[in-house]
C-alpha cells in the first residue's frame, strides 16, 4: 500500500480530512462502522444518535490517508476525495476497493463494504493512438466510473485492440475521431465504437491512470468475465444510488450475488459493457415481476433509455429466474 509519496503541510485534525489515528468523535471507527448496520434485531437509534459513516482513502500513486464522509452517490464521493486531497473532481477517473493497484475486479461500482479502503486513480498521461478496425468488433469492453468518465475495463485475448500495445485496461477514453465524449454513458461509447467502419483507421485519444513508479506493471486485460468480485465487506453495505439517497444494506444474498453476476455477463455480451450497477438494478426490477412481458414493461419504465433488444431482455428474465432456483 503506498503510503507518503507526496507530503502535504500538516493541519490541526479540525480543519483537515488527512489522519494518522483511527478514532472518530471519541468513537473508534471500527465500532462507529458496526454500529451503522442494525444487529440483535434492535430498532435502529435516532439519526441524531447514530455513528457516522466514515471511510479512508488514498491516491492510488501514492498519498497520506484521508477520511471522508457524508457523501450519497459517485459524484459526491469524488468530491469528497478531491477535497481531501486539494485536488479538482474531474481529476478523478475511477476508485478501486482495497487495492492501488488498476484492478477491474476491485472497481467501485454502486455498492462499498463498511470496511472497504477506497483508493482513488487520477488522471496521468495523456495519449493519442490510431487504429484500423480490421474487424467488426474492437475487443473492448467499456464501462464508466458514475461522473462522466467511459474507460476500458477489458481487452479480449487477440482482438484488434489486444495488438495496439499501448492501450491499456483503466484508461479513460476521451476522444472518437475528434469528437469529446465526456459526459457520455458507457453504452453509447460502445455503440459508437461499434459504429464505426469495418476497414477504416480511426483515433482515439485516451487518459490514463497516473501510477507511482513502484507499481509500474505489465500490461492486463482486465477483468475475467467470470471473476466472482465480492465488493461487500463488514456487516453490511453503503448502497449509492444514482436517483435518491445512499443506503446502509444488509450484505446481498446468495440469489443477488449470482444473478447480478450473470446479468453483468449478458451486458458485455450483447452491448460491450459492464457495469454491476445497471445489473443490480434489473434484478431488482425483475425480482417480483410474474412473467417476462411484465418484466419488459417495468424495465422499459425505469430503463428505457438503454433501449435493450427484446432477446437480451428474455435472456436476463431467464438469468434471474435460473437464479431465483438456483440453477447456476
Amino acid at each position: 500500500m503506498p503510503l507518503g509519496l507526496r507530503k502535504k503541510k500538516s493541519k490541526s485534525r479540525e480543519s483537515s480530512n488527512l489522519v494518522e489515528n483511527e478514532e472518530v468523535d471519541g468513537v473508534s471507527e471500527g465500532s462507529a462502522r458496526k454500529s451503522a448496520v442494525n444487529g440483535g434485531g434492535l430498532p435502529p437509534p435516532p439519526a441524531s444518535l447514530r455513528p457516522k459513516l466514515v471511510f479512508h482513502t488514498q491516491l492510488a500513486h501514492g498519498s497520506p490517508t484521508g477520511r471522508i464522509e457524508g457523501f450519497t452517490n459517485v459524484k459526491e464521493l469524488y468530491k469528497k476525495i478531491a477535497e481531501a486531497f486539494n485536488l479538482s473532481p474531474p481529476e478523478i477517473l475511477f476508485c478501486t476497493l482495497n487495492t492501488h493497484k488498476i484492478d477491474m475486479e476491485k472497481l467501485l461500482g454502486g455498492q462499498i463494504g463498511l470496511e472497504d479502503f477506497i483508493f482513488a486513480h487520477i488522471k496521468g498521461q495523456k495519449k493519442e493512438v490510431e487504429i484500423f478496425k480490421a474487424e467488426d468488433a474492437l475487443g473492448l469492453t467499456i464501462t464508466d466510473n458514475g461522473a462522466g468518465y467511459a474507460f476500458i475495463k477489458r481487452i479480449k485475448e487477440g482482438s484488434v485492440v489486444d495488438n495496439v500495445k499501448v492501450i491499456c485496461v483503466g484508461d479513460h477514453i476521451e476522444c472518437i475521431n475528434g469528437k469529446n465524449i465526456v459526459g457520455t454513458r458507457h453504452y453509447e461509447v460502445a455503440r459508437m465504437l461499434k459504429e464505426l467502419p469495418k476497414g477504416e483507421a480511426f483515433t482515439l485519444k485516451l487518459v490514463e491512470p497516473m501510477k507511482a513508479f513502484d507499481m509500474l506493471e505489465p500490461r492486463t486485460r482486465g477483468a475475467k468475465p467470470a471473476g466472482e468480485n465480492k465488493i461487500a465487506s463488514g456487516r453490511g453495505t453503503l448502497r449509492l444510488r444514482s436517483k435518491g439517497p445512499a443506503t446502509v444494506e444488509e450484505v446481498p444474498t446468495e440469489f443477488e450475488e449470482k444473478a447480478v453476476k450473470k446479468v453483468d455477463d449478458l451486458l458485455e455480451s450483447y452491448m460491450g459493457i459492464r457495469d454491476t450497477e445497471l445489473a443490480a438494478t434489473m434484478v431488482e426490477v425483475g425480482r417480483d415481476k410474474k412473467n417476462p412481458d411484465e418484466f419488459a414493461m417495468a424495465l422499459d419504465e425505469t430503463l428505457g433509455d438503454f433501449a435493450f433488444p427484446d432477446e437480451f431482455v428474455f435472456d436476463v428474465w431467464g438469468a434471474i429466474g435460473d437464479a431465483k432456483q438456483g440453477r447456476f
